[in-house]
């Protein structure tokens, strides 16, 4: 079950066609232009990647191209849902692929207890055994938040490796650290709080930002991680409007327009999201120009 998740995994985009179906050449052409960016992992089938509107034979589709264009980075496969059954079949699913992980959401609507949760990822573990599995905390979209003391329980399991934390609350990021048990990994899953989650010890991000810029995300991540602090403020203060720009609406909609004006895929997004406003076009178009040099970056 080793899976080293530190630095930067990127969280892809599904690209689809203006009709609606999955892009899969825009979707390979979006992993090359992250792997050629130096990202250390890839994560399919999260929330960025739109993975609650997919049908499973898309999923199975988005999978094997992601493994094929990889580079021999580790795959981390979202596989969250809010019924267990369904979760523990597409994680099994997902291992038969080749997937090296599966990032596993929080079950959303439910609202389970801590012993709920338990049962959840224990039964998740049970139908993919030997599977690294990566908590995935984002309170913001399923209702639910894992607290520092609720972690310290599913942490009992061998198989739960490590946690994206998006709750955006930076005290609990630090107890998360303060309490992480050894070989157990924390991740910020906010881009924004990237710098500040390292600081107080996280080991890594996996990031929105990444599918546009990823050479000059991973290069935060690494001038934070390594200690060069001015430097990692530097780039953190050059790509923070671009991070925040990323969520003036609904991830991933802002997302899909920055990744038209590259060249990387169509802004299509499927309902129940719709493709990003005017105004919001706009200021990720600016937001774009500021994180580089004032050009739109070229893409592999």
């Amino acid at each position: 079950m080793t899976l080293d998740l530190s630095g930067l995994a990127v969280a892809l985009a599904t690209p689809f066609t203006p009709t609606g179906d999955v892009d899969l050449p825009a979707f390979r052409k979006l992993v090359r232009h992250v792997v050629a960016g130096g990202v250390d992992t890839l994560v399919p089938l999260g929330s960025t990647g739109e993975a609650a509107t997919l049908l499973d034979a898309e999923r199975d589709a988005i999978i094997s191209a992601c493994l094929e264009e990889s580079g021999g980075r580790p795959v981390v496969v979202g596989t969250g849902h809010n019924a267990t059954r369904q979760a523990a079949a597409m994680t099994k699913r997902a291992q038969s692929l080749g997937a090296s992980g599966a990032l596993v959401v929080t079950p959303y609507y439910n609202k389970p207890t801590p012993e709920g949760l338990v049962a959840h990822y224990a039964t998740i573990a049970e139908a993919a055994p030997g599977l690294p599995l990566v908590v995935y905390n984002v309170p913001g979209r399923t209702g639910l938040n894992v607290s520092p003391s609720v972690l310290m329980r599913l942490w009992e399991n061998p198989q739960l490796v490590a946690i994206k934390e998006s709750s955006g609350n930076l005290a609990q990021i630090a107890e998360m650290a303060r309490t992480l048990p050894e070989g157990k990994i924390l991740l910020s899953g906010d881009d924004n709080l990237a710098l500040a989650a390292l600081a107080v010890g996280a080991s890594g991000l996996i990031s929105v930002l990444g599918n546009l810029l990823p050479h000059e995300t991973a290069a935060l991540i690494t001038a934070a991680r390594q200690g060069h602090g001015v430097e990692a403020l530097r780039l953190h203060q050059q790509l923070l409007p671009l991070m925040d720009a990323l969520f003036l609406e609904s991830n991933p909609i802002p997302l899909k327009a920055a990744l038209k004006l590259l060249g990387l895929g169509e802004d299509a997004v499927r309902l129940p999201l719709v493709p990003a406003s005017a105004v919001t076009r706009t200021r990720v178009a600016e937001a774009l120009c500021l994180s580089t040099d004032g050009t739109l970056p070229g893409v592999i």
